[in-house]
């Protein structure tokens, strides 16, 4: 009798200070592989300390892989990661600044060890992490899982990993439509998605799942959702549905700010909730429908959802989903509610000009841009 595989556990991590304790725990736990992949690292707080565990990992005979998109890092210096290339590590950028694909970057963030302990999030590894997210470091999101599902994870680190030094136009011959995929696991579905041919492996399902949806939770650091997402949002909101989505009330990308803010309207008059994170920068990607929650690397915005490469865990698990409630709850109690009332009142022809040039170049432009430089690659 074959014994029955073990479900995986999750565990929501609801700030800088639980993540990275979670992610040093793990990694000086690790007895046979490390792989660490981030958009952002930086030297200092928390980098150097994650450095150092990752040295002392390998000089004890774990295999350390660590990948770094060269965009996101450009302040890092490559000699940074000199003592674990000579202590036998293994460290790539993707895609170096001299290629010409810059428009297209690593976003993921995922550490798995052992291929029995992952992580995903938003966490980047940089000193505007590191807090509790209410009296200071950004407020993000992010998922321990222990159990069969971190092997998938480990497998799609080893994809990025093995292409991440082809220029960028070999790598999207390589990946082919392989930027796009949703593999199925008994815990929940991997889903990964990345510029190049291919329908949104994203979008698809948040489309296919919103089309039903009695509640819907999200929490944004940039939201430019697609029209047909927008509609999904709005369709669910007049149908009876409760529609809450928390966005930044102050953001580390302004020009994104503003490009949101013009949809307030639009999703104010629906009767979707829209809130404020208001004592820290917020920088969480979560998605919650029903039983299903979303969580991972990827914005609802325009350069997530057609550009850059990103990684999303998709679980219909009511534990997790109620999780997952918990901190959106908890992140509630730090918003400000915006009303319709007061939204009309603060309107200007100033502020309505600024968010419609906001919105036409993050929403139009930059996805032109990605486009010819994509069709040049190849």
């Amino acid at each position: 009798m074959v014994a029955p595989v073990p479900n995986t556990a999750f565990r929501w991590l609801r700030n800088g200070d639980e993540a990275f304790a979670a992610m040093l725990e793990a990694i000086e736990a690790a007895r046979h592989s490390v792989r660490l992949e981030t958009y952002i690292f930086s030297a200092g707080e928390p980098g150097d300390r994650f450095l150092a565990a990752l040295l002392r990992a390998q000089q004890r005979g774990v295999r350390t892989h660590v990948l770094v998109d060269a965009w996101g890092s450009q302040d890092l210096a490559d000699s940074y990661w000199e003592s674990l290339r000579q202590a036998g590590g293994e460290f790539r950028w993707f895609n170096e600044r001299t290629h010409r694909g810059f428009m297209f970057r690593d976003h993921r963030k995922l550490l798995v060890c052992d291929e029995q302990i992952a992580f995903v999030g938003g966490f980047n590894h940089a000193p505007e992490y590191v807090g509790d997210g209410v009296t200071c470091g950004w407020c993000d999101v992010g998922l321990h899982v222990a159990g069969p599902l971190a092997g998938p994870l480990a497998n799609s680190f080893d994809k990025m990993f093995t292409r991440a030094e082809l220029r960028h136009g070999a790598f999207m011959r390589v990946m082919g439509t392989g930027a796009h995929a949703r593999i199925p696991s008994p815990d929940g579905d991997l889903l990964m998605s990345g510029p190049g041919r291919g329908f949104s492996t994203l979008k698809r399902a948040l489309q296919k799942d919103l089309k039903h949806a009695r509640r819907v939770q999200i929490m944004a650091a940039y939201f430019l959702p697609t029209w047909k997402l927008r509609r999904a949002l709005t369709s669910a909101a007049r149908r009876g549905g409760q529609v809450q989505i928390i966005l930044p009330g102050q953001s580390d990308v302004p020009l994104a700010q503003l490009a949101s803010r013009r949809l307030y309207r639009l999703l104010l008059a629906a009767g979707v909730e829209v809130y404020e994170y208001q004592p820290q920068i917020l920088h969480a990607k979560l998605v919650l429908i029903d039983d299903l929650a979303y969580v991972g690397s990827a914005n609802l915005d325009t350069r997530s959802l057609h550009i850059n490469y990103e990684l999303t865990l998709r679980l219909r698990n009511e534990r997790v989903a109620e999780g997952g409630r918990r901190v959106f709850a908890e992140a509630l109690t730090h918003c400000k509610r915006i009303t319709r009332a007061d939204w009309q009142a603060s309107q200007t022809f100033w502020t309505r000009l600024k968010q419609r040039w906001a919105y036409f170049i993050l929403a139009r432009m930059d996805l032109y841009l990605a486009r010819r430089q994509l069709a040049g690659l190849r």
